[in-house]
């Protein structure tokens, strides 16, 4: 990696009564061999000894704090403005960086981009791999690559913390669309890494709460894309599910 080239990472991971896998998260950020990150949890007010495991850790947190928060995306908030990091990454409870040396490949690919991207690969509640994402990565992103659904995920996206903007939490469960949305139509250099660089946990909020999400993300997409063109976006997302679900036998979002 270019010495001229080397950004601080902040990484944001957000919790609440997650102790059976907070740990996992916070080992994958620990043990990074990237000397420049800077590490900010944001926990809700856990109660079931997520707490005490942090603070296990705390040698190796930047900043934690525990109180009550509004929702998600108030949580992530918080983060944010606790953020001091050129970028930020949201790796929240359950997921984890691919591997120990991710950030590093990331930043390796090429410098001084707005946004880098990448793969992720999706596992179950016992932590089996799943495989990739149904969502395929565009192989160059925009702010209308997501014109048939949310293709990168919230875990596999590195922004430049000048070009973002709060979470609008006026949104409960898909404001992350949004927010990605917002900064890469702001972007003048977004990069793909062209390699895994989160494992994702299914069955977050989104998922138990899934019809409230998808009225979410229409809305959103309509925002963006203009309601004629989300109507047809939305048929074709419907048959490609169709068909992968006939395929699979699982949606793998």
């Amino acid at each position: 990696m270019p010495t001229s080239f080397h950004p601080t990472l902040s990484i944001i991971t957000i919790v609440y009564n997650n102790v059976k896998d907070i740990e996992r998260t916070m080992l994958s950020v620990i043990n990074q061999q990237y000397d420049a990150i800077e590490y900010i949890i944001i926990d809700g007010g856990s109660t079931d000894g997520t707490v005490d495991l942090i603070k296990q850790y705390e040698h190796s947190i930047t900043r934690w704090i525990s109180e009550p928060d509004k929702g998600i995306y108030n949580a992530m908030n918080k983060g944010l403005n606790m953020a001091s990091g050129d970028y930020v990454l949201f790796m929240n409870s359950g997921d984890e960086i691919y591997a120990n040396d991710t950030v590093s490949k990331v930043f390796s690919t090429e410098p001084d981009a707005d946004i880098y991207y990448g793969e992720t690969e999706m596992f179950n509640d016992e932590w089996e791999s799943l495989g990739t994402r149904r969502h395929q990565v565009p192989e160059k992103f925009t702010w209308r690559s997501f014109k048939y659904g949310m293709s990168i995920s919230h875990q596999a996206i590195y922004i430049r913390r000048a070009i973002t903007e709060p979470y609008d939490e006026h949104y409960k469960l898909s404001a992350d669309i949004d927010w990605i949305l917002k900064a890469a139509r702001k972007a003048k250099k977004i990069v793909n890494t062209h390699q895994y660089v989160a494992k994702y946990l299914v069955g977050g909020m989104s998922k138990k709460r899934h019809r409230e999400s998808l009225k979410e993300r229409f809305h959103i997409f309509t925002e963006y894309y203009g309601l004629t063109a989300n109507l047809f976006n939305h048929a074709v997302i419907a048959a490609r599910l169709a068909w992968y679900y006939l395929k699979n036998r699982r949606t793998n979002d």
